[in-house]
């Protein structure tokens, strides 16, 4: 092992031994996916009602950001009754450029897009058919830029060659802004996937992560942060103004001292003299952790109430002085100086002239006599030029532990996105219909499209969810209304039947029929579709005993009967049946008959518990007769006031579907031998709207038949979905404290 350096700072040194780094190495795989056609990359179908607001949108954005969004909206005026007379004689279809989508509407379409890809990975229980997807709309992004740039040019030269025949006084001015256009390409471009990549983070907080935490847990974060890089939309990581508001502005030319390459070996020499010689590998993995530099030299500002400080501070002077010995730290300060200059004066001045001239006097003459000749002026450049020259030793020392951090960001983000590039280049986003079929036909397409774009079919049903709320005693409550001279009918259809159809269209639940005091309803699965039939059964379940708490405390203030519900769900693992009675179909399944019992409640059960201060609502027990009386039988005695109850079967699909947690379930139980664990886990309801529900696993309790007494806890499991709010509460609070 190499002998440690001793590092010296005013006539102290520090012989004590570096701080150990952590290694990162990003990467982006989606080597596990069979390859499409071609046998070197993965196909990729997106639906065209996402691709086409897209590339219309674009179109815009890089038209506003090249100032001649107006030029294009008054030649796409002009040209729209045109087409329309062409298309209505050839018969052709217009829809696509009738409606031109709103920016809110892409980005409604690309979650909804988003939210697709993810249900496949979740179908197919692979998060890289995700990852996938993700990398695939990233490279349909960055060629389609290039196109719409191509296309909203071609379009204005059309329009320059009508001006100058119609109109040559506009068209001068007209050619003028074509120049600029094709001359600010890169800055328009820049500009635009800044929007795009802001779209994309905001899609990314607002619905993708939760979502796919639900399906795939914690672990679903590796990889993503490869996909949010700042250097997503730039030129092999290359642009003064992404540098200069996220990083630090590099030198671009060979005879720079200040290029990354060159301040990159400044901080692998430092690193080796620190450190001894260690592989190259590993010095490669430092660097892309920025917290190394926080371990190093606490950031430019080392913490002094810290065991570390007086190592951190002896570095830190180390680093200052090789950067000093090796003539760029004034660069780096006229880089950090810049910056806030870009915005001001870079629709005029290359960002590099503003930093070499807080570095040159003559260099300062020549970009001051520039921004007056603009119009502009030179105050804020001269401003930062007298605080550069007055910088102590201090500032320098901050300054130069700051940009150790800035060089790690950059080196990580730079990784990244060469990870992310390799990742894209194994991708092919086909547009060919006949590709698509050919790749189709061999079973090699990930095809994404919208869920109304499949065809609904019977067949495709993989399976389904039966939901039963059955309403306790309506012949009691029936009585008792006429007896009051009021309506049971109203009663019930106001304060139950009707408040429930409206949570219907929500959860994509459909009515399978009504009896007198119950409803019944079902969730299909189907191909290629979210799949959460179990998840959103159980947020109805709950909706349910909500809604009949919320009218309970109505109808008492106003002296009229309550309800009670008891919900049952079932799970059955193929689609149902159907037969016809005229044009109306019948749904048969087993899961019906189930659902029925699940949520009954026994008059024994009933005895057994009320009255007593429990904080759950669903229990089950078993009770053998006296074998003396006979053959020995079984029989299950079940209680279920306002609780749902799951089957074994509907539990185990929630938990292919969600990544349920299991948390601690100290709360007060019925009886000692009572043994139970609850799971918890998030809902994706609709794109930002997400419900938690906590699962209670319990094993039924053993009755004596003569004495009705508990003796035990039985081997069956049953599975309650907790209704009662004050279990949410205290389960919150728990992983709050946790945290």
């Amino acid at each position: 092992m190499p002998r440690l350096p001793i590092l010296r700072i005013r006539g102290r040194s520090s012989s004590s031994p570096p701080p150990k780094l952590d290694s990162a190495h990003p990467a982006l795989s989606i080597e596990g996916l069979a390859a499409g056609v071609d046998n070197l990359r993965r196909d990729v179908y997106f639906s065209p009602r996402v691709v086409e607001p897209i590339r219309a949108s674009l179109g815009r954005m890089i038209a506003r950001h090249g100032g001649l969004e107006h030029a294009l909206q008054q030649q796409e005026a002009l040209r729209a009754p045109r087409e329309a007379l062409w298309a209505r004689a050839t018969r052709g279809d217009t829809s696509a450029r009738k409606s031109q989508p709103e920016p809110g509407e892409v980005k409604r379409l690309c979650v909804d897009l988003l939210l697709v890809v993810l249900d496949r990975a979740k179908d197919k229980e692979n998060i890289l058919i995700d990852l996938l997807g993700r990398v695939a709309l990233i490279k349909l992004l960055r060629s389609e830029m290039a196109e719409q740039f191509g296309e909203v040019l071609e379009r204005c030269r059309i329009l320059q060659k009508s001006l100058e025949s119609t109109r040559g006084s506009q068209a001068l001015g007209f050619r003028e802004k074509v120049a600029a256009f094709q001359v600010g390409k890169k800055n328009i471009l820049r500009k635009t996937g800044l929007e795009l990549l802001n779209f994309l983070r905001e899609i990314e907080k607002e619905t993708l992560a939760r979502t796919r935490r639900s399906i795939f847990g914690e672990k679903s974060a590796l990889g993503y942060e490869l996909l949010l890089n700042p250097l997503l939309f730039t030129e092999d990581g290359r642009d003064d103004h992404v540098n200069a508001e996220h990083y630090v502005m590099w030198g671009n030319f060979d005879r720079d001292h200040d290029r990354f390459l060159q301040m990159r070996q400044h901080a692998v020499d430092f690193l080796q003299k620190t450190y001894g010689v260690p592989e190259a590998t590993a010095i490669e993995g430092w660097l892309n952790v920025p917290e190394n530099a926080q371990a190093l030299v606490g950031n430019g500002s080392p913490d002094e109430s810290t065991d570390n400080s007086a190592a951190q501070q002896v570095r830190l002077a180390a680093w200052l002085r090789w950067l000093e010995e090796n003539r760029v730290m004034e660069s780096v300060l006229a880089a950090y100086e810049a910056a806030p200059l870009v915005p001001e004066y870079a629709s005029h001045i290359n960002p590099q002239q503003l930093k070499n001239a807080l570095i040159s006097r003559e260099e300062l003459g020549r970009v001051e006599t520039m921004i007056r000749a603009t119009g502009m002026s030179p105050a804020n450049l001269r401003a930062a030029r007298q605080r550069m020259s007055g910088y102590g030793s201090a500032e320098r020392t901050r300054v130069a532990g700051r940009f150790l951090f800035d060089l790690m960001r950059y080196h990580r983000d730079l990784r990244r996105l060469e990870a992310l590039d390799a990742a894209v280049g194994q991708v092919n986003v086909i547009q060919n219909d006949r590709l698509r079929e050919l790749s189709a036909m061999n079973g090699l397409l990930h095809e994404f499209i919208l869920p109304d774009e499949r065809t609904r079919k019977t067949e495709n049903v993989l399976s389904h969810v039966i939901l039963k709320a059955d309403v306790r005693d309506s012949t009691l409550i029936t009585r008792r209304l006429m007896e009051m001279g009021l309506n049971a009918a109203s009663y019930f259809s106001l304060n139950f039947y009707e408040p429930v159809n409206r949570l219907l269209a929500t959860y994509g639940a459909t009515k399978v029929f009504l009896e007198g005091d119950a409803i019944i309803l079902a969730l299909l699965d189907r191909e290629g579709e979210r799949g959460f039939t179990v998840a959103r059964a159980c947020v109805l379940a709950r909706e349910i005993i909500e809604i009949v708490r919320g009218y309970n405390q109505r109808l008492e203030s106003a002296g009229l009967p309550t309800l009670e519900v008891g919900v049952g769900v079932c799970h059955q693992d193929a689609p149902p049946l159907y037969l016809m009675d005229g044009d109306r179909s019948i749904m048969i399944s087993d899961a019906i008959n189930e659902s029925d019992r699940l949520s009954s409640c026994s008059k024994v059960a009933q005895r057994l518990v009320t009255g007593r201060d429990i904080p759950f609502n669903v229990y089950a027990f078993q009770t053998v007769q006296d074998p003396s009386a006979g053959e020995a039988q079984e029989f299950s005695i079940l209680y279920n006031r306002n609780g749902v109850r799951l089957s074994e079967g509907a539990f185990q699909k929630l938990r292919t579907e969600l990544s349920l947690l299991e948390s601690p379930s100290e709360f007060p139980r019925l009886w000692d031998d009572e043994r139970s664990r609850l799971f918890s886990g998030l809902v994706p309801v609709d794109r930002e709207v997400f419900r938690p529900i906590i699962v209670r696993e319990a094993r039924t309790l053993i009755l004596d038949a003569a004495s009705r007494k508990v003796s035990g806890s039985g081997t069956i499991l049953y599975y309650e979905l907790v209704t009662n709010p004050t279990v949410y509460t205290k389960l919150s609070q728990a992983r709050t404290a946790k945290a």
